[in-house]
């Protein structure tokens, strides 16, 4: 019931900078974990980072010190500041949300935006 929508992706030279952004709308109870994952052709799809609506934040070891995650809980909105930017950054990123409602669980993935750093 929960949609999720990204938007920010594109073409960017190595060491450039990206901002992703992901709302979701649909039905919607209690968002506590939203997230982003990237899966470059012919790799498994990874996390790169989550937040919870009470700011506990997990990184990917390869990204740490390079992105940020944001959320705006009001507006179920979040962002991945992506900064210096590598060429094995390069994948598709999907947002992710986790919603619950007294014990049901419904997980949300959004359609993807294609991330490439190229020289």
């Amino acid at each position: 019931q929960v949609q999720l929508v990204e938007s920010g992706g594109g073409l960017v030279q190595p060491g450039g900078s990206l901002r992703l952004s992901c709302a979701a709308s649909g039905t919607i109870f209690s968002i506590n974990v939203m997230g982003w994952y990237r899966q470059a052709p012919g790799k498994e799809r990874e996390l790169v980072a989550a937040i919870t609506s009470g700011g506990t934040i997990s990184y990917q070891e390869s990204v740490k010190g390079r992105f940020t995650i944001s959320r705006d809980v009001a507006k179920n909105t979040v962002y991945l500041q992506m900064n210096s930017l590598k060429f094995e950054d390069t994948a598709v990123y999907y947002c992710n949300a986790h919603d619950y409602s007294d014990g049901v669980e419904d997980v949300a993935w959004g359609q993807g935006t294609q991330v490439t750093v190229s020289s």
